[in-house]
């Protein structure tokens, strides 16, 4: 069965995968929908390797990755 961590990184994942989708269909959105997918794949390499892991200073998202 998978843990709590796992779950996350797979739900980070196919939201990475719902916004790049989102982006090839509104290329007035593209730019914004590949950064929210890069923070989304950001987030879910982090959850994988260390789960309970805190960012270094300077090492989080953007606020723009975020949005």
């Amino acid at each position: 069965m998978a843990n709590n961590a796992e779950l996350a990184a797979k739900l980070l994942r196919a939201a990475s995968n719902f916004f790049r989708a989102v982006g090839e269909q509104n290329p007035e959105l593209k730019e914004q929908m590949t950064t929210n997918a890069e923070a989304c794949e950001l987030i879910a390499d982090r959850v994988e390797v260390d789960p309970l892991g805190v960012p270094a200073e300077g090492d989080n998202p953007t606020p723009d990755q975020l949005n």
